[in-house]
């Protein structure tokens, strides 16, 4: 932690804010059960009401605080002295519980449309939801393919790591707003006695439950947009000479005590040149945010 602490810049203010995150979204889980105990009769896998239950509750366990979890491990200064590798593997791992998750958590829904005779996909919560878990998917597999297995090149990683992260960040944002969207849609489907526009209780604690997620979200996108707290490269990484630098020191380089000055400053500037556009590849082939 000493380690990471003295790299990162404002490291007390990541701290508030990463302990703010996690709280906040930890109490998001906790009052996603609370809706669905208190007021919406519970869980339950037999066509029910109860079986729909599980669609908010794994959305915002899994869509939305472990996905946040997953983008901003990376920013985490105590895990900069583990490999970039097992970051990967953690990041990774994270986001294929979280599309688990989804997954089960869209067969609960569709499960109990069914059997109560309700038409599917309908609504525009509907439509965006499963846009948003296409696309979390193709997100995940393309991140195994590209960032993780050793196959594509490192020119085609750092090609794509902005859009990568672009995109992340965009599904996260979305989740964030069908969370909403769909937390309205129920309100106002269930509610009819008081309806939704008197205000009652469970209108106004999932009202409530929806401001926490978008202060989640918020606090995440903050954190991960900050640069001072990316990650930093690797100390020990390989730097690659161009092609006919000699390093210094070396006999060869004692050498040419012939060479004019000109020559070895263009040879410094090359391997600098080098040495930057390294630290950029190795930064895309080892750091992704999904």
């Amino acid at each position: 932690a000493a380690h990471g602490a003295r790299k990162m810049e404002d490291y007390g203010r990541f701290l508030a804010l990463l302990a703010s995150a996690l709280l906040v979204g930890f109490v998001s889980v906790i009052l996603s059960f609370v809706w669905v105990f208190h007021y919406r009769g519970g869980l339950s896998w037999d066509g029910s009401s109860g079986e729909f239950n599980w669609h908010p509750v794994l959305i915002i366990t899994g869509f939305v605080f472990i996905q946040g979890i997953a983008i901003i491990v990376y920013r985490l200064p105590w895990t900069w002295k583990c490999s970039k590798l097992l970051m990967k593997f953690i990041h990774a791992g994270l986001n294929t519980i979280a599309m688990i998750l989804v997954i089960v958590s869209l067969v609960a829904a569709f499960d109990f449309h069914n059997a109560q005779n309700i038409p599917n996909m309908y609504s525009l919560h509907s439509w965006i939801g499963l846009v948003a878990v296409i696309f979390y998917c193709l997100q995940l597999f393309s991140g195994f393919a590209v960032f993780l297995l050793p196959f594509a090149p490192v020119r085609l990683r750092a090609a794509l790591m902005p859009i990568h992260v672009y995109s992340g960040l965009t599904i996260f944002a979305t989740v964030i707003a069908t969370c909403l969207m769909g937390a309205t849609e129920k309100l106002l489907f269930s509610l009819t006695n008081p309806s939704y526009s008197e205000s009652p209780p469970e209108a106004t604690f999932v009202n409530c439950l929806g401001l926490l997620l978008v202060i989640f979200g918020s606090l995440i996108l903050w954190m991960v947009s900050r640069p001072h707290w990316k990650r930093p490269p690797e100390e020990n990484a390989k730097i690659l000479r161009p092609i006919g630098a000699i390093p210094e020191g070396t006999e060869a380089e004692s050498s040419m005590t012939n060479s004019s000055n000109a020559d070895k400053s263009d040879l410094r500037s090359n391997a600098e040149a080098v040495r930057i556009q390294n630290i950029k590849f190795d930064e895309a082939g080892q750091r992704s945010t999904m």
